[in-house]
């Protein structure tokens, strides 16, 4: 069992356990968990195999989280209203029906947008480019009708919505606004100065992977054409250019101390969101049968909503998964940020290892409140 490095507060003993138990368990098990309690650090952990407390790796969709506390910024600056169309201020977005769809469903997966027919190259996806193409595509299903997981696209869409209502990019808005003043360790767009830290996601890739249509909803929704989705921390281009839908890499310190930060200010500070936007960016906007995955899915404004299938935290609770499993969230229900990240892809969803750790850290934090 290789535990690099331990911090538990009194009455967290509890997640130890666990988390030394799925090192016991398994020998190839790497991953670091965070966590803060009214914006003070209880847990920090790191194990396994080339997995220090200051290891960087991707975290996937889990930057859709990170990314969405920009938006969650204009939103409470008045730069953008939920309420309003997206073509109010993106224009050319108003087209083949589009031009009725409120921000709000754009960012809770309702556009009919999940890619477009040959796939955005890798060095696109950050581009206005990538958004002039998305803003002409014609949608796969009337708008705000139902919701399918844009897997990539909402990243694109968030980027557009900064550019135009506060003429800075995503990235530098996070940069500037959250992450440098708020020590966060995590990064929409790695530095060259910062890779030594870098470590690449494993995943389990067949030698012959079965065909995946271009043109299926899944196929669109992954980018097929060009890329797995798997791959994309662990390409340098991707990471450094910070794509704000999966591209993101970090520790788990870092996404424990970004929600903590955001919704109960860290060590004695405010946070830097009110609980006015906490409650819009947090309310759930869709719950159901996922038109892309077929699966059961929550979502927010961006956030993941906790669900049975997806339960990490109470109903008030919000944040994102990863494709390798990674998880961060905020519950201002008990007052935490969580960070979670493994170095090796793993089961995510009800009852993955970050699922039962962050029921245990509820456990806890309801036992001492």
């Amino acid at each position: 069992m290789h535990r690099h490095h331990d911090f538990v507060a009194s009455g967290f003993n509890n997640v130890l356990e666990l988390f030394n138990t799925f090192l016991r368990e398994d020998p190839q098990y790497s991953a670091q968990l965070a966590v803060y309690r009214d914006g003070v650090p209880v847990v920090e952990l790191s194990g396994g195999p080339d997995m220090a407390p200051d290891t960087l790796t991707g975290a996937y969709s889990c930057s859709k989280g990170v990314a969405a506390m920009v938006i969650a910024l204009l939103v409470q600056d008045g730069l953008l209203d939920l309420d309003r169309t997206v073509a109010h201020y993106w224009p050319e977005f108003g087209v083949h029906g589009k031009d009725r769809l409120l921000v709000r469903e754009a960012l809770s997966h309702q556009a009919g947008l999940m890619g477009i027919e040959g796939g955005f190259g890798l060095d696109e996806f950050t581009t206005p480019a990538a958004a002039a193409r998305l803003a002409r595509a014609v949608p796969t299903w009337q708008p705000g009708r139902q919701f399918g997981y844009h897997a990539l696209t909402i990243g694109i869409i968030m980027e557009e919505l900064c550019r135009r209502t506060a003429g800075e990019t995503l990235q530098e808005i996070y940069e500037g606004r959250i992450r440098s003043p708020y020590g966060i360790d995590f990064f929409l767009g790695l530095p060259e100065e910062q890779e030594y830290r870098y470590r690449d996601v494993l995943y389990a890739a067949g030698p012959v992977e079965p065909w995946l249509d271009p043109l299926s909803l899944e196929g669109l929704n992954s980018n097929a054409p060009v890329s797995t989705i798997m791959e994309l921390p662990n390409i340098r281009p991707v990471r450094a250019a910070g794509m704000s839908a999966a591209g993101g890499v970090g520790a788990a310190s870092g996404l424990a101390r970004l929600y903590a930060a955001a919704t109960t200010g860290i060590q004695g500070g405010e946070p830097f969101l009110t609980a006015a936007t906490v409650e819009q960016m947090s309310q759930e906007q869709v719950w159901g049968l996922d038109r892309s995955s077929g699966l059961d899915n929550a979502f927010a404004v961006v956030f993941m909503k906790p669900h049975p299938s997806r339960s990490f935290g109470s109903h008030r609770a919000f944040g994102h998964e990863g494709a390798n499993a990674a998880l961060g969230f905020a519950d201002p229900a008990y007052g935490l940020g969580f960070g979670y990240i493994p170095r090796r892809q793993e089961d995510g969803r009800t009852p993955g290892r970050a699922h039962r750790l962050a029921a245990e850290v509820r456990r806890s934090a309801a036992d001492l409140s």
